[in-house]
């Protein structure tokens, strides 16, 4: 073996090392996060569970914890990023399809409810948060629905009946949608999984109210109207 071979040799050992301990270390990584949200199930909470029943939960010791997350706040931010990231996106996609505003609602819908039934753990950790737990938590799973708002607001300004209205406006309308999805979110997880007839209820019941919203926005007088009026009446 020449030195150039037994040199590329050693580095792609090293590299396969590497790749090795990378793969572990997003293992454990991953079994610490489903570790938590497998603790919080029924009624525990984030704040319930210490960070040595996560490690223990994990297979881990708890030293190990601190190669991955400072804290339990940190770990639980992560939960918290991780379910409304994903869920962004589909709901990005879901939205951007090419289809009438019924199709789209009931598309929209239906997209949301079959996430929150094959992530019902992390829907269950989010409702526990929103308003317990740590300050930290509750601020992340509001900023986390903030943002879903004005993602879906900027989406709406795309509808010819909606770019007439205001910014203010359009994240009015689209908090009331999101207040639909959270109240939707909260009757599922309440139901067993494999209950499809109520299950159709709900996401017939979301879609109609979606509909109602969009219907009252579509009578809405733009508030660049309302304040020409006023200011025409006054004169």
């Amino acid at each position: 073996m020449t030195r150039v071979t037994r040199r590329r040799s050693r580095h792609e050992e090293e590299e396969n090392d590497t790749g090795r301990r990378d793969m572990r270390k997003q293992r454990t990584r991953r079994a610490l996060l489903d570790a938590a949200l497998e603790l919080m199930q029924g009624e525990q909470s984030f704040n319930s569970i210490s960070l040595r029943e996560v490690a223990r939960n994990a297979g881990v010791v708890p030293t190990a914890f601190y190669r991955h997350f400072r804290d339990m706040d940190e770990l639980g931010l992560t939960l918290v990023e991780e379910a409304l990231r994903a869920l962004r996106q589909m709901m990005r996609e879901a939205r951007s399809a090419p289809l009438p505003a019924t199709s789209l609602i009931n598309r929209s819908v239906q997209t949301y409810i079959g996430y929150v039934q094959a992530n019902r753990d992390y829907f269950q950790f989010l409702a526990k948060e929103r308003f317990g737990g740590s300050r930290a938590l509750r601020t992340a799973v509001r900023q986390g629905t903030a943002l879903f708002i004005s993602e879906l607001a900027t989406d709406l300004a795309r509808f010819p009946t909606a770019n007439r209205l205001s910014t203010e406006e359009l994240q009015m309308i689209s908090s009331l949608i999101v207040n639909i999805m959270i109240s939707t979110t909260e009757q599922l997880l309440d139901l067993p999984p494999d209950n499809d007839a109520e299950v159709d209820w709900l996401h017939d019941q979301a879609a109609q109210q979606m509909r109602l919203v969009f219907l009252g926005s579509m009578q809405w007088k733009p508030k660049s109207e309302r304040e020409k009026q006023k200011a025409l009446a006054q004169g």
